[in-house]
């Protein structure tokens, strides 16, 4: 292929890939809401844990000598997963996405399937409030960062709130590293 641009060397093979029935067009299963293949494949791979922001706030409050739980239940009863979950200081922290869980700071709506989309995010933000209040209503408390914050503000209170629910000043400090004899 010698066309001028890369771009059209581009187009060129796809045309040939075409043409030799090298493609196929996928559709969508039966009942999917997604608008496309590509979409429907773009919001497959989003990841319920390990986010950037949750990994940087859990090296930061391991860093500070807090261990944890990742990707908790509280509540072992109640269907809800927190991302750093302090059992015995009873503290559930949760690091929500400004997409999922419409900020209201950067949210947006798509303009594709936008009613379904709105009704989703609502539900969402009041699944989130209910949340809230039900590990309140078993003790909990109950720290919620949109991605946006930073790692190191959010630590902060993290470390403040655990350190108050176990009836301490200070934060526990990490343990000085056991090197060779």
């Amino acid at each position: 292929m010698d066309h001028t641009t890369r771009a059209a060397n581009l187009r060129e093979g796809w045309r040939l890939a075409r043409e030799a029935g090298l493609l196929t067009e996928t559709s969508l299963p039966p009942g999917s809401w997604a608008s496309s293949p590509a979409t429907r494949a773009s919001m497959r791979s989003n990841t319920g844990r390990d986010t950037k922001p949750e990994l940087r706030l859990r090296s930061l409050l391991h860093h500070a000598g807090l261990r944890y739980k990742v990707s908790a239940r509280p509540v072992p009863t109640l269907r809800r997963t927190a991302d750093v979950v302090f059992t015995k200081a009873k503290v559930a922290v949760f690091v929500d996405g400004c997409y999922w869980h419409f900020c209201p700071e950067h949210r947006s709506v798509p303009a594709t399937n936008r009613d379904f989309w709105v009704e989703k995010l609502e539900k969402n933000r009041a699944r989130d409030a209910e949340t809230v209040r039900l590990l309140q209503e078993q003790g909990w408390t109950v720290l919620r960062f949109w991605e946006h914050v930073s790692a190191e503000e959010a630590a902060h209170e993290v470390i403040e709130q655990v350190a108050r629910a176990r009836g301490t000043t200070e934060p526990r400090r990490p343990r000085p590293a056991v090197g060779p004899r």
